[in-house]
């Protein structure tokens, strides 16, 4: 249950080490007969139907486990990734994200990623390099005079972007959405509740970080609105 990596790559050394016997022997046969089947497609098909019993077999197992539910979400990610960057799988054939977008499993997965978002913001905040740009010496680069804890919160916002995005459907995308906003709606209490802090002395160092990050962070989410 801890390795779901070894079948998953398993599954992709499959796929590519047949791929050339499929096209140079298997296709040409499927096409002199009229057939419209893609030999290499419907090979990589039938292996993630495997993939398909074998999470719907594991995953109650280790749903309760965090450590070993987010390692395979991670590695399934990764795998899909791979599935269709490199194998040009198709998206109207059964994939994990189907496995995954199942109401127990899908829930699970929104719990955990709330909590480790949660975490990591605590660790930005609380670091001391939290207010300072990462790029104060590089003019050219910092016109925004953005803090790191601004900078890092807009990747993590990016990054749970990227981990969802190839969901099947909207109403699940959307439920990540509202994940975010809530991080948005948590970050912003955070901010204000370090401002109060900082009100005696307006012109602070920690004062004016902490406007910059809100001006940036406006910024990249005005940004974000053409990203449907």
């Amino acid at each position: 249950l801890n390795k779901p990596e070894w079948y998953l790559t398993q599954v992709l050394m499959w796929i590519g080490n047949h791929s050339k016997f499929l096209d140079d022997k298997i296709q040409p046969i499927l096409d002199k007969a009229g057939s419209s089947v893609n030999a290499g497609l419907e090979f990589s098909r039938a292996l993630v139907m495997l993939i398909l019993e074998k999470l719907a077999a594991d995953i109650p197992c280790l749903l309760y486990d965090d450590t070993l539910f987010c390692h395979l979400v991670d590695e399934v990610l990764l795998f899909e990734r791979e599935l269709y960057s490199v194998h040009g799988y198709l998206s109207s054939f059964p994939s994990c994200m189907h496995i995954l977008s199942e109401e127990s499993c899908f829930q699970r997965w929104l719990t955990v990623e709330k909590k480790f978002a949660l975490q990591k913001m605590d660790s930005m905040l609380s670091s001391e390099a939290a207010w300072i740009s990462q790029y104060k010496d590089i003019t050219d680069v910092d016109e925004m005079k953005v803090p790191d804890c601004a900078e890092t919160f807009m990747t993590l916002l990016l990054v749970i972007t990227d981990r969802y995005k190839n969901l099947p459907t909207a109403s699940r995308k959307l439920q990540f959405l509202g994940l975010q906003k809530e991080l948005v709606d948590d970050f912003r209490i955070r901010l204000t509740q370090v401002m109060k802090e900082e009100t005696r002395a307006s012109l602070e160092f920690r004062y004016c970080a902490i406007l910059n990050a809100v001006n940036y962070i406006a910024t990249v989410l005005a940004d974000w609105a053409d990203n449907v």
